[in-house]
């Protein structure tokens, strides 16, 4: 099978160009959010505010997202404005993570803490209430008409007391919520039913159970609402406090500081213990200070081991259980754990540069990046409170003046009070008793299906159908070391059906050893001026059997001291093998490396060019066909100078192990899995022919400018492409594709560029990422079709369109608990998310 690099035409991407004045991103914590309607009236509060380009509410999380202009807003001032409008904000900026995280754990706790006291008072209400139906006449005291007016008094008084003043305050901000309609529903129904016992000639029942039963579902739902979101919401807080609080700065140079001993403890009197330390908080250390860690604690800031060897459990970071080997040289990342042996470390990256900040940041951010399919509903959201109020009106204006004239059997025969137990005042002359009535005034059976419009619907399902499929989706793959950017790169992983690997260093190991040696001069000193046998293609060719595996001492310290400018696989191969036989490198000057082609240097005086054909072809070489043939599947490095080629060293790359079980699993998916690399035809041939890909799905000899076009290509054929790579040399590529996906380099190149992040250095996690976008994106579909589905359906129902025909009314009370747990249903249903993805 032959492999021909195919031609990539020349068109304009559309790649965004890069600002080099980014704007600034400002974090708050916002309060007193009850529904969508709440997160639709902050996003507008925020975008009024000057120097704002964006904002981005989450409901499920309480945290607003602003974009603005670089020095153009106040953030305390917005977090101002915000809470003098009803929201109480607080900005994050400035403060330490743990501490604001800490902060708002607790505000959320004393939350909770405050709606189960509620919740209890509202559920002994609403027992007491039930006994004066169950118990009738044998308690005179609990089926007195005063007593439940007592009862749904002192529901409004206390528990239903915030939920009123909210809506009430929402209302007068033009900005009505949730607790608006509730609260509606609630003084209405407490309104009719003192109405009907002050005049009872009007002949109308009263239904003081309706606010209490109402507002209790409405509490209880909100309470399990609350405790699905924290769970939801546990695997960032587990994030968030890997984070340690102290480091051990130490003096390096103390010569009594000895890591041979894997036990230190503070009251040890042994020699090799030295407490010569200082505490200090982690985010105070500076990068190049020493640290020291003992077994069992938390490395407290990204860094290098200087001394000392151990096994660190990553698998906060990564998901990996197993412990990892780490001695001097090996890097370290904040939040693992020091399992066996006491080290000096030094910092490399502290506060938020450290890797776990940076997940931290990540998934934070994640979390408050909306899905495209979401608009809809924040759009319906913007003006759902108003069109409920608008149905509710027109439900009782129809019921009163047509209704109950075009159908008047629906007065007749329906126990019409709290469910099925029709609980009403009565006639004049009933005294205190609560007989259940079979004829309804028209005006109160309007009022009570415009009451039950009021309660029934649920803005809450459609403000958190998103983020909090999201919250728990971003969870996950944090635990598992996956990290997906946001909402809107979750539907598109959801549509993808290409996926393009990156060569080396992704589908390979990256790491390369040198296969063949092949000098072409015949001198054993090198002098370009002396004469050497590179005359014609033909000499030079004919020199390759007669020299294949030998190795030229001069050909490798030579093209080594050109690569050591180089920061890529192919100059770490050689600048190995170099040290491995003892060269030392020669004098050298004036690095330059062309991506994609090679580099060059002033060697010793004289210009020294090391790379591909193509960059050899450039520089005006003659590379012999033969000599090309003689390393078919392997990666040639041409070295040349003076126009003359001095030889040709060959390297050869191995599968990853996982690489063919990825590409299978991302093929059983639907997916279309091509490779794109930079190296040469015949080496991507022999890679492909182990993954069995197609000559179709392999692009070779790409350069990497030309790698975004060759995305753009396919992107321009309808092709929706996910791009995997190191995150080095394929940021072009990965800024370019649908989705982006860095593999093994969290901290680099890739958070800028990919959408996709993973922390581990394997490719099945590409696969895994992959799922778990789709299941999250499934879930917000679920949750969307539910959201809708419920206030579509329920609405026309409470307002009486089966009346007629089936007689089936619900009352405010059932009306409420529908409510209540829509919203409880839609979080219960992000947290089976899980469920798939099991450790």
């Amino acid at each position: 099978m032959q492999f021909l690099p195919k031609t990539i035409p020349e068109i304009q991407p559309e790649i965004l160009p890069v600002n080099e004045s980014p704007p600034e991103l400002v974090t708050f914590d916002v309060g007193g959010m009850k529904c969508a309607g709440c997160a639709k009236a902050v996003e507008r509060q925020l975008m009024q505010y000057s120097g704002v380009i964006s904002a981005c509410v989450n409901l499920a999380v309480e945290v607003a997202t602003v974009e603005c202009q670089p020095g153009a807003v106040d953030a305390e001032a917005l977090a101002k404005k915000l809470t003098d409008n009803g929201f109480p904000s607080q900005s994050r900026l400035g403060e330490n993570q743990r501490e604001a995280e800490a902060a708002t754990i607790e505000r959320r706790r004393q939350e909770i803490r405050q709606q189960i006291k509620q919740l209890t008072i509202a559920l002994i209400l609403i027992i007491l209430s039930g006994l004066g139906h169950v118990l009738g006449t044998k308690a005179p005291i609990l089926s007195n008409i005063w007593f439940h007016w007592g009862l749904a008094t002192l529901a409004l008084l206390l528990p239903g007391r915030p939920i009123i003043v909210d809506g009430c305050r929402s209302l007068w901000r033009n900005a009505p919520n949730m607790n608006t309609l509730v609260a509606l529903g609630a003084v209405t129904a407490y309104t009719a039913s003192n109405a009907a016992l002050l005049f009872p000639r009007m002949g109308w029942e009263c239904f003081f159970d309706e606010p209490v039963m109402l507002l209790g579902f409405i509490l209880l739902g909100k309470t399990l609402e609350q405790q699905a979101r924290r769970r939801a919401a546990s695997a960032l807080q587990a994030l968030i406090a890997l984070q340690p609080a102290k480091a051990r700065l130490v003096d390096f140079k103390i010569p009594s500081l000895d890591l041979r001993s894997q036990e230190l403890p503070l009251n040890s009197t042994s020699e090799v213990y030295d407490p010569q330390y200082i505490e200090i908080p982690a985010d105070r250390v500076r990068v190049g200070e020493w640290l020291q860690v003992l077994p069992g604690e938390k490395i407290p800031v990204d860094g290098e081991i200087c001394e000392g060897k151990t096994t660190i459990d990553e698998s906060m970071l990564t998901g990996e259980s197993m412990p990892v080997l780490k001695q001097p040289g090996d890097t370290v990342a904040a939040g693992t754990i020091n399992k066996s042996g006491a080290v000096v470390m030094r910092a490399t990256r502290t506060g938020k540069e450290t890797t776990v900040a940076q997940m931290v940041a990540l998934v934070q951010a994640a979390q408050t990046r909306k899905a495209p399919i979401q608009n809809l509903a924040d759009t319906v959201a913007g003006y759902f409170v108003y069109g409920v109020m608008g149905i509710s009106l027109l439900t009782f204006l129809f019921w009163y003046f047509a209704g109950t004239h075009i159908w008047p059997s629906v007065l007749l025969g329906h126990d019409i009070g709290h469910g099925a137990m029709g609980i009403g005042h009565g006639v004049l002359g009933m005294g205190n008793e609560l007989p259940i009535i079979h004829y309804q005034s028209p005006l109160l059976l309007s009022l009570k299906l415009a009451i039950a419009v009021l309660v029934i619907a649920c803005p809450c399902a459609l403000g958190l159908a998103t983020p909090t499929a999201i919250l728990v989706g971003s969870g996950i793959g944090a635990e598992r070391g996956l990290l997906i950017r946001g909402g809107d790169v979750l539907e598109r992983v959801h549509q993808l059906d290409t996926v393009v690997f990156d060569k080396t260093g992704t589908l390979t190991t990256g790491n390369l050893t040198l296969t063949d040696y092949l000098p072409i001069f015949q001198n054993s000193e090198w002098d370009l001026n002396s004469d050497i046998n590179v005359g014609n293609k033909q000499d030079a060719s004919s020199t390759i059997d007669g020299v294949s595996g030998r190795v030229d001492s001069k050909l490798l310290q030579i093209v080594a001291t050109v690569e050591s400018g180089a920061c890529h696989p192919i100059a770490a191969a050689i600048l190995l093998e170099a040290q491995q036989q003892g060269l030392p490198l020669l004098a050298a000057e004036d690095f330059c490396t062309e991506p994609g082609l090679g580099v060059s240097a002033l060697v010793e005086g004289r210009r020294v060019f090391a790379g591909n054909a193509e960059w050899m072809k450039e520089q005006g070489v003659a590379v012999a066909t033969q000599l090309s043939g003689s390393l078919q599947g392997k990666t040639a490095v041409y070295v040349a100078s003076e126009g003359v080629l001095l030889g040709v060293i060959g390297l050869k790359d191995t599968l990853r192990p996982d690489a063919k079980a990825a590409v299978e699993r991302l093929r059983g998916m639907g997916l279309r899995v091509m490779m794109l690399t930079g190296d040469t035809p015949s080496a991507a041939a022999t890679t492909a022919q182990q993954l069995d890909l197609t000559a179709a799905d392999v692009l070779a000899g790409v350069r990497p400018e030309g790698k975004a076009r060759a995305i753009a290509t396919l992107q321009a054929q309808g092709c929706k492409v996910a791009v995997v790579g190191d995150g080095i040399n394929d940021a072009p590529a990965l800024a370019q594709a649908d989705v982006g996906i860095g593999l093994h380099c969290g901290t680099d190149v890739a958070v800028e560029t990919a959408q996709i992040v993973l922390m581990r250095n394997a490719l099945m996690d590409v696969v895994e990422s992959i799922e778990l976008g789709r299941a999250t994106f499934n879930k917000i579909r679920q949750n969307l079709f539910w959201a809708f589905g419920y206030n579509t359906l329920g609405i026309p129902v409470a307002a009486g369109i089966l009346l007629p025909a089936t007689g089936i009314l619900l009352s405010p009370a059932a009306a409420g608990a529908f409510m209540a747990f829509s919203s409880v249903s839609v979080v219960t249903n992000s947290l089976f998310l899980r469920r798939g993805f099991r450790a």
